[in-house]
């Protein structure tokens, strides 16, 4: 029993010896914690990581420079020129991919290379400038319309009138009444290419929009617009980032079926869409086909490598998996 005894006495001398008072410090009860943890530099070195990602990112980045310099490359043919043989004074019609037409000339002998470069700079312009709208009219629209309540039911129903038309109808509509042009074309996908980014931002802040922080916020009198843009949206920059990267494939395949339908710009614009739908018609004869798997491969590389950055994107600025 003494020795059990003798050994609980040590034991309390022991723990006593780990506690001692300390001193009073100013300069250390000023003293701030300090963390070296950056939310867009760990989005960074994860979104770095994915192999992948990085391919798709250096071949995008490639096919867009590529497509910016290419006129002014030696060489270059005019993509509206219609190619006549001197010899003949023939059309160099359906000409099959060599070393003077790289890829092949069309049916009225204009060169598919310089006119499939040039219909991807018209794609791509109508996409970033429809997915820039997009971004900026509908982030706005629905960071107003999820958080402010009394605007609610008055949005809703705007949005219900607008969405319940058709949006082939109403883009038909609209290039029914205005001219067929390459400013027609993108009027007519900014008057409904907002919608879906509207209703989804509008979904995402009603869910957050009443929790404790932001009654905190109201609470202290913090403006509106500084509770939207520093208290919701940087919560939804993930889904935001997939929505818009799918915007910019999704206006390119709006464009492409708008001029299968005969409703996209004029011939003499070319765009990927009107290359797609002059390849179609040949698409039959096997030693024609090249006419379509052109553009089919520039789109589809395109389509592709948007839709997996965004995702890669989005799953790097998830603050749950940074570190």
């Amino acid at each position: 029993m003494s020795t059990r005894k003798e050994q609980k006495v040590m034991q309390a001398m022991e723990d006593q010896a780990l506690f001692t008072f300390a001193e009073y410090d100013p300069e250390a009860g000023e003293r701030t914690g300090y963390s070296n943890y950056s939310y867009w530099g760990s989005t960074l070195r994860i979104f770095l990581k994915n192999k992948t990602a990085m391919l798709l990112l250096i071949t995008m980045a490639t096919l867009i420079l590529f497509t910016v310099i290419q006129p002014y490359l030696p060489n270059q043919k005019d993509p509206n020129k219609i190619h006549v043989d001197p010899a003949t004074g023939i059309h160099i019609r359906h000409q099959k991919p060599g070393s003077e037409y790289w890829f092949g000339t069309n049916v009225i002998g204009q060169d598919l290379w310089a006119r499939i470069w040039s219909g991807t700079r018209t794609s791509l312009f109508i996409a970033i400038v429809v997915g820039v709208w997009e971004i900026l009219f509908g982030i706005f629209i629905g960071a107003i319309w999820g958080y402010i309540r009394q605007l609610d039911s008055v949005m809703t129903e705007i949005y219900n009138v607008i969405n319940n038309i058709p949006t082939t109808i109403l883009l038909m509509l609209l290039t029914y009444i205005l001219r067929p042009s390459l400013k027609t074309m993108i009027v007519a996908m900014c008057a409904t290419g907002w919608l879906g980014m509207a209703r989804f931002v509008r979904n995402q802040i009603v869910i957050i929009r009443d929790r404790e922080y932001n009654l905190a916020s109201r609470c202290l009198g913090t403006p509106t617009s500084r509770i939207i843009t520093r208290n919701l949206l940087p919560y939804l920059v993930s889904v935001i980032v997939m929505r818009i990267a799918l915007s910019i494939p999704g206006t390119i395949g709006w464009e492409v079926f708008l001029t299968y339908i005969g409703l996209g710009l004029p011939i003499n614009i070319p765009s990927l869409g009107n290359l797609l739908n002059e390849g179609r018609r040949v698409m039959m004869a096997p030693s024609l086909r090249f006419q379509l798997i052109f553009p089919a491969v520039v789109l589809s590389i395109i389509t592709i490598s948007f839709y997996v950055l965004g995702n890669a994107f989005a799953d790097a600025s998830d603050p749950r998996i940074h570190y």
